[in-house]
């Protein structure tokens, strides 16, 4: 399966065996939302400065869901903050990007009943092949850390939300002795282009502030 971002962070995301969010879902979302918009931003659809989010070129991309989200985003022109972007985009993103995984055979959705006769539809790997696919979307990076291997943007901009939105340990998990990964991914968030690394940190304070919120 093609190393797109947002599928590669939904995989990450989300246990392989339940289906279900490793973060609270309004963090998960938030991290797919800046997934999405840095797929349009590294294919010089977008860009992001002090803030601002504005369209560099209209257009069509190939994939279908980033087509479908540059297109909102050239009708809303007029709405430009990024943390507005990331906050809308966030609602319905763990669902559209399940379904662009769905479509490329990597998950398939399974519903199962709960309490009082409601039912809720999950999408996960049902079989060993997605499984694995699924698992290897953490352990790649993993291994290219630990081995110092040079990541190109788009990993590095999948390390960057990968921190932004809290989920390190879980890359790391099995890798605690490799302490000096843990001190070089500030270093490897600044090497992203601006917009790239202004678009991790407003992921980062949007997510800080939508846990906040939610434990008030």
């Amino acid at each position: 399966m093609a190393q797109v971002l947002a599928d590669q962070y939904y995989l990450i995301a989300h246990e392989d065996r339940t289906g279900r969010s490793r973060l609270h879902p309004r963090a998960t979302g938030l991290g797919l939302a800046a997934a999405l918009l840095s797929e349009l931003v590294l294919e010089g659809r977008i860009g992001i400065s002090e803030g601002d989010l504005f369209i560099i070129d209209q257009r069509p991309p190939r994939d279908a869901l980033s087509h479908d989200i540059l297109d909102l985003l050239c009708a809303q022109s007029h709405h430009r903050d990024v943390r507005t972007w990331l906050a809308f985009l966030a609602q319905d993103s763990a669902l559209r990007v399940a379904e662009r995984l769905m479509r490329v055979g990597a998950v398939e959705a399974v519903t199962r009943r709960r309490m009082l006769g409601s039912t809720q539809t999950l999408y996960m790997p049902n079989t060993a092949r997605q499984r694995n696919a699924a698992a290897w979307a953490s352990t790649r990076i993993a291994n290219m850390l630990v081995r110092g291997m040079e990541l190109n943007a788009s990993d590095r901009m999948l390390v960057g939300i990968v921190v932004a939105t809290g989920l390190t340990r879980h890359v790391m998990y099995g890798f605690e002795n490799y302490p000096h990964i843990y001190h070089g991914l500030p270093s490897m968030i600044a090497s992203l282009p601006n917009d790239l690394r202004e678009l991790v940190e407003c992921t980062e304070s949007s997510v800080g502030s939508a846990l906040t919120v939610g434990r008030r």
